[in-house]
């Protein structure tokens, strides 16, 4: 899974404020990070249901149309650690930085399918290929040392307005080995597991991948599903993400002077819908005020603006009254009106995927500060 650093283009290089305890997960991967040195005998196969094979070097992708596209990429674990609280999960325990936005160079995948006879917008090939498939260098133990793999529908794959690239650029510089180096699938709006570094492989495929991770970890099942009953193949690998939000300014029981503080974070939301508004609580959600949003410096952020990134987080940021202990709550809600779950419980799942609710931080407002340090 590729991750982006959390940095983009001189336009938008506004970063939400540091977690103050926490490192921000820059990148994120299963297996041991390969190394492809050798780029003159680099290709990517292009194969499975389209016909062929047929073998792409790194020139021919950057022969094709080249794109910029910034986009947020975030892990399905994002915020974990909280839902682990409410009963143990299986699985990393992220907080709340399990995620990373770049703007990222390459060719789209539309084109490159184009190359092997695969129109734009084609939801099912004459052979019956529905979904495409990524295949890394890699190796996992998972996978019993096979590499990493995960697919995306193959309308969604073909359809250029999508965005899924295959890039060989993060930030304006030469995609570096922690993210992908040479070549790294990113597919926008969807979890980042499915965006797929070190591309060795690109096959057309009839079902979904049947790998590891798709078929037996990134899914997400009723709170009243453990490990005793789970049955994989009654769910769906999951794909878009749900509206999220997170308070990066503060963390939970920080210590503040009396007086007034800033609340700040990302918002975003998947398959490219963007965020109508972020609602602020100080009062542990009692009442609510709106927070305001911004991607570019100077440029008003309106959701499904031409002005605005689609894929992209967006940052919010609002002043609170602090005046004693109190609970300060952030939930967003997106261009569908999709908004975020009050509770954890009703979100959780055993794989601690996809919590998306309330955001919640507890201030102790103190006038000394020095028993805290």
């Amino acid at each position: 899974m590729a991750q982006g650093a959390l940095r983009g283009p001189s336009d938008y290089s506004r970063e939400p404020p540091r977690h103050p305890s926490l490192r921000i997960n820059a990148k994120r991967n299963h297996g041991p990070i390969p190394v492809l040195d050798d780029i003159d005998s680099y290709y990517v196969t292009i194969g499975g249901l389209a016909g062929g094979p047929r073998r792409l070097s790194l020139d021919d992708i950057r022969k094709l149309p080249k794109y910029n596209v910034t986009a947020t990429l975030q892990c399905a674990g994002n915020r974990r650690t909280e839902m682990s609280k409410s009963r143990k999960v299986r699985g990393v325990g992220w907080d709340v930085c399990t995620l990373g936005n770049a703007t990222w160079g390459g060719a789209k995948l539309s084109d490159v399918l184009q190359l092997v006879g695969v129109p734009y917008h084609t939801e099912i090939t004459l052979s019956g290929g529905k979904h495409v498939e990524f295949i890394s260098v890699d190796q996992c133990p998972e996978e019993k040392g096979g590499p990493y793999k995960a697919s995306i529908p193959l309308g969604q794959a073909t359809n250029p307005a999508a965005d899924v690239l295959l890039a060989y650029e993060m930030n304006g510089e030469v995609l570096k080995r922690d993210h992908g180096y040479p070549l790294c699938a990113i597919v926008p709006g969807v979890i980042g597991a499915c965006s797929v570094k070190w591309l060795d492989r690109i096959d057309i495929i009839e079902e979904e991948s049947q790998g590891f991770f798709m078929q037996k970890d990134y899914k997400m099942f009723p709170p009243s599903v453990d490990w005793d009953n789970i049955v994989w193949s009654t769910r769906k690998p999951q794909m878009d993400y749900p509206v999220q939000s997170a308070i990066c300014s503060l963390e939970d029981i920080s210590a503040v002077k009396p007086g007034q503080a800033i609340v700040a974070g990302y918002a975003l939301s998947g398959g490219g819908r963007g965020i109508e508004r972020v609602d602020i609580s100080s009062d542990g959600g009692k009442s609510w005020f709106e927070a305001h949003r911004n991607q570019k410096q100077g440029v008003p952020y309106v959701a499904g603006n031409v002005t605005s990134y689609k894929w992209a987080w967006v940052l919010f940021k609002a002043i609170v009254d602090a005046k004693g202990d109190t609970e300060i709550v952030a939930k967003a809600v997106d261009s569908s009106a999709n908004v975020q779950p009050e509770s954890v419980q009703s979100v959780w799942n055993l794989r601690g995927i996809l919590n998306t609710c309330w955001h919640r931080v507890r201030l102790l407002a103190t006038p000394d500060l020095r028993s805290f340090m």
